[in-house]
């Protein structure tokens, strides 16, 4: 995350255009019901130590490194570190404005897809641009860019990474102030280790509309057409939808809903999952000085075959609730618990799990 300084504060360890932040994060937290192995879920305490540094280049470009050390009680779990490094920025050219964003991410943690630890890394890379062809009309443009890649398999299925590339391209136009729309194409080419390769087109409408100082409401919904490449499959078409509305009921109070659906290789090979979430969040400031957060979704994971002969109907209907509670010290500093709780009832066997985790955060950023 880009930090941003109060106007006048003294910028610290500044070397010329480039500013360097570090920041450190400690958590310690107890979990009953994490899944180990598809059939079991075990209790262990985890201990999180997440030192990394942001730097500043110039106002527009920043780059993060974190690795974060992860220590298990017990002994069913392997202790890792994990790997985060994000760079992000843009410019503008005249009438355009360009983005670029680029991240590479490798974690080890129990997942709820594989019921079991899960080596993954991956690589994202964006493209972006937006040209304003009138005060009314604009176009953006989108060219994405992401490598999955796993280790190795469960013990009871075989795991597959995959390849997508895809671009997103909008015309808008803004009717009012308050209130515009656009349609969107989109394209794709995902490539898998084991199974058919896949193509995908995408057509969106959006709107957005910002009714008064309060209320925000951005809309998009579509379908889209995939292919199963030398596969004998039929074609598969699903609906597409997103939703974020937002709400500040008072100054010291803000809420939000979030809702998606979307069609991606799944994390087994041979397979994709159709995914439909909804959620919602609360944040209510207390006393001026702590943050009381309380969020709550509900996930529909479909996961069907991509090659015919297979028989794969596996259905999961997951369910989480999180509560938080923060206080910030010395200006920079952040001291927080928490408590969590999910579930996940599936019609795959081994791939039930209903966790509870409970823990307390530390944080600091220079």
């Amino acid at each position: 995350m880009l930090v941003r300084l109060p106007a006048g504060e003294q910028k610290l360890l500044e070397l010329g255009p480039i500013n360097l932040r570090p920041h450190l994060l400690y958590r310690l937290s107890y979990g009953d019901g994490i899944p180990s192995r598809p059939g079991t879920q075990t209790k262990t305490v985890i201990n999180e130590l997440a030192p990394g540094i942001l730097l500043e280049l110039g106002d527009r470009w920043h780059l993060d490194y974190t690795p974060t050390l992860r220590l298990y009680s017990s002994s069913v779990f392997r202790d890792t570190t994990d790997q985060s490094v994000i760079f992000a920025g843009g410019t503008k050219y005249q009438d355009w404005s360009l983005g670029l964003s680029q991240s590479y991410l490798s974690s080890s943690q129990p997942l709820i897809e594989t019921a079991s630890q899960t080596d993954q890394e991956t690589f994202s890379t964006a493209l972006n641009a937006a040209y304003s062809m009138s005060s009314k009309l604009s176009l953006e443009l989108g060219l994405s860019q992401n490598f999955r890649f796993l280790g190795e398999s469960t013990s009871t299925n075989l795991l597959g990474s995959s390849r997508d590339w895809s671009t997103m391209d909008w015309l808008n136009y803004q009717f009012w102030p308050r209130f515009g729309a656009a349609i969107g194409v989109g394209f794709g080419y995902v490539g898998v280790d084991v199974g058919p390769n896949m193509t995908y087109e995408q057509l969106q409408g959006r709107i957005n509309w910002q009714a008064g100082d309060k209320l925000s409401v951005s809309l998009n919904g579509g379908f889209e057409d995939r292919q199963f490449l030398d596969a004998g499959a039929p074609n598969v078409i699903n609906p597409l939808y997103g939703l974020l509305i937002q709400y500040a009921l008072f100054e010291a109070t803000t809420i939000s809903v979030n809702g998606n659906r979307a069609v991606s290789a799944s994390y087994f090979q041979t397979q994709i999952t159709e995914t439909t979430d909804i959620n919602g969040s609360i944040r209510q400031r207390l006393f001026k000085k702590l943050y009381f957060d309380l969020s709550g979704g509900y996930r529909l994971t479909s996961y069907r075959a991509s090659a015919t002969g297979l028989a794969i109907n596996r259905e999961d209907n997951y369910s989480y609730f999180n509560v938080r509670l923060t206080c910030p010290f010395l200006k920079r500093g952040t001291a927080a618990i928490f408590y969590q709780a999910s579930d996940n009832a599936s019609s795959a066997s081994g791939f039930t799990s209903s966790s509870e985790q409970v823990g307390l955060e530390l944080g600091y950023r220079l």
